[in-house]
């Protein structure tokens, strides 16, 4: 008869030990990989930036798991990149990979079978390849044009057989090379926008003109208009803020509920707006980054929520409500 299983569990400390421990290893590793970088990195991302196809990342178990991550970073970066599994290029999947591309192959030991037809296809076809690898003189170090060397690090699994601390290097290594890349390229924030429209990163990656209000939308009054009329106009609009334009089109000051607040008295319906306005209150431009904008309405002890939104010439071309933030996913 089976005896039944122990279900005791270890205490909590001795997790938090375990945890800190493979932490404070695969960090340290991190720290000896920075200190090794040399010129091979930088002719690495020389080499891949030259490179007129693609990028093909590969590996094999634990290490193509993080080369398949390698190949999504350098592509939403702005490094055209795939992934493709060495087993399967054996299969068919080398029609994949063409003169111009090059290749970047992960592989701890660099001895990894798998990997023998691919090599062999870069040679045959004259396609540059990049090792990532902890061995200089294994076969794939060896085959490489260049090799990224992981520096000598125990890995993180008390056994020192699960791969923990070198798919780590692994993965911040390809982080490395990718945002190279973007610096060497300028990348903008532009170009990230281009490839990331969804959820919220693309969400705060929009300009201010993508979501602000404009034309008939805008509550905007002249400086010597009465407040009596200048309520209406703020009520109608709906964004609890006023615009106060002067003769010339420019901006002159703006009224918020806060202003009318402050103001409150029963000679208010008959007060002037230039009377009530604050004739410097906070603008943005039409090119900010919503999140820039969203940062400028939170910069004050008092956030505020609405801002209008100016041209080189200080006249109001839009308005900006916290509430098409919240809407565009931004907040």
């Amino acid at each position: 008869m089976r005896a039944p299983p122990d279900t005791a569990l270890p205490p909590a400390a001795d997790d938090l030990s375990v945890g800190r421990t493979v932490l404070a290893t695969e960090g340290a590793a991190l720290a000896a990989l920075a200190a090794t970088l040399n010129g091979d990195f930088s002719a690495a991302v020389a080499l891949l930036a030259a490179v007129p196809g693609r990028v093909v990342v590969t590996g094999m178990g634990k290490s193509g798991h993080i080369g398949r991550k390698i190949a999504a970073t350098f592509a939403s970066t702005g490094t055209p990149a795939l992934f493709v599994h060495p087993a399967e290029a054996s299969h068919g999947d080398l029609g994949m990979i063409v003169a111009g591309d090059a290749v970047l192959a992960l592989s701890n030991s660099g001895e990894t079978a798998e990997l023998a037809d691919l090599i062999a296809h870069t040679s045959r076809h004259g396609i540059a390849l990049i090792a990532i690898t902890a061995q200089a003189n294994s076969t794939l170090a060896q085959a490489a044009d260049r090799v990224l060397l992981l520096p000598p690090a125990p890995e993180a699994c008390p056994m020192g057989l699960a791969p923990t601390t070198s798919t780590t290097m692994q993965l911040a290594l390809g982080d490395a090379l990718a945002v190279a890349l973007l610096s060497r390229r300028g990348f903008s924030p532009d170009d990230f926008q281009q490839i990331h429209p969804g959820g919220r990163l693309g969400a705060r990656l929009k300009r201010v003109r993508d979501l602000m209000h404009r034309g008939d939308a805008l509550p905007l009054v002249a400086p010597d208009d009465a407040m009596q009329a200048a309520l209406l106009i703020m009520t109608g609009k709906g964004f609890g803020a006023l615009g106060v334009v002067a003769a010339g089109g420019t901006l002159a000051g703006m009224v918020t509920d806060g202003d009318l607040r402050r103001a409150m008295g029963p000679d208010l319906l008959s007060r002037r707006v230039r009377d009530i306005m604050n004739p410097a209150p906070l603008t943005i431009g039409p090119d900010m980054l919503a999140a820039e904008a969203l940062r400028v309405m939170n910069a004050r002890p008092r956030p505020v929520t609405a801002l209008f939104v100016l041209d080189a010439a200080r006249r109001p071309v839009g308005l900006l409500h916290v509430h098409d933030l919240l809407r565009a996913g931004v907040v």
